[in-house]
């Protein structure tokens, strides 16, 4: 009764924050925050294309900043690995291929791997309650998409990730579980791009289901097999939409 009670909680807390993230207008975050969050989406969400010059100048208009928190922000999502500086051309947004998917996703599977492992030999009951919460708000809200191809909003992408930080959260070593996330945004630029260009309705919940249930159940093994097809697949339905999205860009 107390594990339910705490699963509950859970999920009643995480429905609570991602209202608050979405919707909460009084949230005071600083102008680096604001440009950093706001920037990000737009890069990840392809709002921003790969290879797009991001002017400070115009930049500052969009989002109503000043320069240094605009500048800030681009150096972190330079470290990220999202935005590319030079110091004579300025930032650019870093551009897609093949070669970096495929790097992306080499070093998703070296990274995640013993993250995933560490977490689950180390997660307690509040750790599964927060997995458990995270599936069933992602579950709720695709279960409400309409019944087609659909391109990822800025929700579902949000909840996603939030399914997987919390399936790596356990895991002892801070750096390992920084790496794991932003191994994941690099990744969702490819998402998008794959979203673009499906043609079937693909519902994810199915196979986050599995993959959960592997992860309560302690079954390393698998769930480590189950993620790395869960990986692997997005590089596969990706490297098939990049051959059009190069077709349809140059």
């Amino acid at each position: 009764e107390a594990f339910i009670s705490r699963v509950i909680h859970s999920v009643l807390y995480f429905i609570f924050m991602h209202k608050i993230q979405f919707m909460d207008k009084n949230r005071n975050p600083t102008a680096i925050e604001i440009a950093l969050t706001s920037l990000r989406q737009d890069v990840l969400s392809l709002a921003y294309l790969p290879g797009t010059k991001l002017k400070v100048e115009h930049l500052q208009q969009t989002y109503g900043l000043s320069s240094s928190p605009i500048r800030e922000a681009l150096n972190r999502l330079a470290e990220e690995g999202l935005v590319r500086s030079d110091d004579r051309k300025g930032f650019r947004v870093a551009l897609v291929s093949d070669v970096d998917l495929q790097d992306i996703t080499s070093m998703r599977l070296l990274i995640d791997l013993p993250t995933l492992e560490q977490s689950m030999k180390n997660g307690d009951d509040d750790w599964e309650a927060q997995v458990i919460a995270s599936f069933h708000v992602l579950e709720k809200l695709e279960s409400r998409l309409p019944e087609r191809p659909v391109v990822l909003n800025a929700e579902w992408s949000a909840l996603h990730r939030a399914f997987h930080a919390a399936m790596m959260s356990a895991c002892p070593s801070e750096r390992m579980v920084l790496s794991s996330s932003s191994l994941f945004d690099q990744a969702e630029r490819y998402r998008h791009i794959s979203a673009r260009y499906r043609t079937v309705i693909k519902r994810k919940s199915e196979e986050h289901k599995v993959l959960m249930r592997a992860v309560l159940r302690r079954d390393i093994a698998t769930a480590k097999e189950l993620h790395q097809e869960h990986v692997l697949s997005t590089q596969k339905n990706a490297l098939k939409a990049l051959a059009q999205w190069h077709q349809d860009t140059h």
